[in-house]
């Protein structure tokens, strides 16, 4: 199991805490120390939409008013490889399956079975 976001991130932060409280063993990516990269999206693209991976409520968002250009499925996608920070955090990675973002009942229905 990987958990992808960045340090500083409170829905981040609550998921690791929800992993350790349960003795899950993870790796944690960050975002900032590692980019993450196009083929690796791709692959998350295959199993969530581009709508829940693409974070259209941050501020990196705002900052490169994103909103203006009227992107496409596939753009978003670029902009994520381009700028990581676009990503809805955290993204774990297990078992060929894609969670995005932090929903405790979800993660105890998932990783506490």
């Amino acid at each position: 199991m990987k958990i992808y976001g960045i340090k500083t991130c409170d829905a981040v932060r609550k998921a690791r805490k929800f992993m350790k409280e349960h003795q899950i063993d993870y790796t944690f990516v960050d975002f900032r120390e590692t980019p993450v990269g196009e083929a690796e999206i791709t692959e998350w693209l295959q199993k969530v939409s581009i709508d829940t991976l693409f974070n259209n409520r941050g501020t990196t968002y705002r900052t490169l008013k994103l909103k203006d250009k009227n992107l496409t499925d596939e753009e978003k996608a670029k902009w994520l490889a381009k700028e990581n920070m676009l990503i809805k955090r955290p993204v774990i990675t297990f078992d060929d399956q894609v969670v995005v973002g932090f929903n405790e009942e979800r993660y105890r229905n998932l990783f506490t079975k």
